[in-house]
């Protein structure tokens, strides 16, 4: 069970810029679901509604027509990585500095935010929340103080180490950008006269936005009085020299109808399948996915192989995805309700199934159980993607170390562990041939090979007592 991280939406100069970011926050409920919040800027003064739950549980018709006034707006759905799943985190931060109205909306995970907030607080900050967006947010303000907007935002970002993307409105500025190594993805639209951002373009897309492109890493878009300039931030001392995205977006957690680092989600996860079935097809009378993130690799490994292509298991949609609740006992309710079986597709049959990946075990130990009491001949497991076997630090709320199965066991003990006839991930190679720009990925939770190393770690670090540190 992989546990996610946010969902970005900004947009300038429209009309109906709250409901709009609704809608664009909707179509990314699935990176998100803890809380959610939507900020607007009417001309003179912030508007801010956010709160614990799904989108449309925290607005209503009232909120968006009466309480988010404003051609302006940002908004964010939040999977927390740092600092509790509280009200008092959700997202966008606002502040009010010398006559300035400051909103903050955050994707990402920063690896220095301790480091960072105990600086601070020695110089009199203040902190509210236990996220790392306020830190952002006083270094921006503290540069605020003798640079102009644009300027305090790089400083802000130079004192960065980790992953971030941001959207920020500042009175009637709308400014959106990525990390000089672009590990979150975030994209530009154009609806009529209006820019539009967002984390996935399946957000543009409902909205019948234009997709420009993806924003580039290191790249700062400055969008004021309905005009737009783009700005380089200051590049990481000893970082790669080619970008480091996010490869799980494309492995699992994009939507498969949005463009992510400029490639289609559907199109790399079929490849994904067809490496997968290139590497190891087991003799077998059909293959299936478990839904719904095996569902694209499974089609390309079916197609790959030339097996039949089944759906032996059926997800129920009224339940959220597993990974992405944030309590223990919530994960495992939906483990045992989310999919349940065709009887008739499964007894004496030797089945194939593709998935995306392998954390734990838990989930795919609970399903392959069930396969075998069903009367499943034989079950072979495959992987599109490699091993996960180190954590991650850049906004993948993985299990530590310790938890992942593929840290402490070989591949025949995994087997073992999970009753199956046989067992394969995608190789490295397989997947780097899945995608278009091989050069430019994270890989550092197969390969342990950090883009930026971790001063800290723990998803409550903020929470901690300085006695306890």
């Amino acid at each position: 069970m992989i546990r996610h991280y946010c969902g970005l939406f900004g947009i300038s100069g429209h009309a109906e810029a709250a409901r709009l970011s609704y809608f664009g926050l909707y179509a990314q409920q699935h990176r998100g679901q803890e809380s959610a919040g939507i900020a607007t800027w009417d001309g003179r003064h912030m508007h801010e509604h956010k709160g614990m739950g799904l989108v449309p549980d925290v607005f209503s018709e009232e909120t968006l027509s009466g309480g988010l006034p404003g051609e302006s707006a940002i908004g964010h759905v939040r999977y927390s990585t740092t600092g509790s799943s509280a009200a008092r985190n959700a997202q966008p931060f606002v502040a009010r500095f010398q006559g300035m109205e400051i909103a903050v909306a955050h994707n990402g995970n920063l690896v220095n935010t301790r480091e960072l907030r105990d600086h601070l607080e020695e110089r009199g900050a203040i902190f509210h929340t236990t996220n790392d967006t306020e830190v952002f947010m006083h270094l921006l303000v503290r540069a605020l103080r003798s640079m102009p907007l644009e300027e305090a935002i790089k400083d802000a970002c130079s004192h960065l180490r980790g992953a971030y993307s941001l959207v920020i409105l500042a009175g009637g500025t709308l400014v959106a950008l990525r990390d000089p190594l672009g590990f979150r993805p975030l994209a530009l639209g154009r609806l009529d006269d209006s820019y539009v951002f967002a984390s996935e373009t399946c957000a543009l897309d409902l909205l019948e936005a234009q997709y420009i492109r993806s924003v580039e890493p290191g790249e700062m878009l400055v969008v004021r009085d309905g005009e737009m300039t783009s700005h380089r931030l200051t590049p990481l001392p000893d970082a790669p020299a080619t970008p480091r995205q996010c490869i799980f977006e494309l492995v699992y957690f994009a939507r498969p109808d949005s463009m992510i680092f400029g490639e289609q989600v559907y199109l790399c996860r079929k490849r994904m399948g067809w490496q997968l079935a290139f590497e190891s097809t087991p003799d077998v009378d059909f293959v299936m996915p478990f839904p719904d993130s095996g569902v694209y690799p499974a089609v390309g490994f079916a197609q790959c192989a030339e097996l039949p292509y089944e759906h032996a298991m059926i997800r129920n949609h009224y339940v959220g995805r597993t990974f992405i609740q944030p309590s223990q006992s919530m994960r495992s309710f939906g483990v045992r309700v989310k999919i349940n079986p065709v009887r008739a597709m499964i007894e004496g049959k030797r089945i194939c199934i593709v998935d995306d990946s392998i954390v734990r075990g838990t989930t795919m130990l609970t399903r392959v159980k069930k396969l075998r009491e069903l009367g499943a001949r034989e079950v072979h497991i495959r992987i599109s993607s490699p091993p996960v076997k180190f954590h991650c630090f850049y906004g993948i709320d993985f299990a530590s170390r310790g938890e992942l199965v593929a840290a402490g066991h070989t591949l025949p003990e995994i087997a073992a562990l999970l009753d199956v006839d046989s067992l394969h991930y995608l190789s490295i190679g397989g997947l780097m041939r899945s995608v278009a720009h091989s050069d430019s990925y994270c890989l550092a939770c197969f390969t342990g090979d950090y883009p930026v190393p971790c001063c800290e770690a723990g998803k409550y670090r903020l929470e901690e007592c300085p006695g306890d540190r």
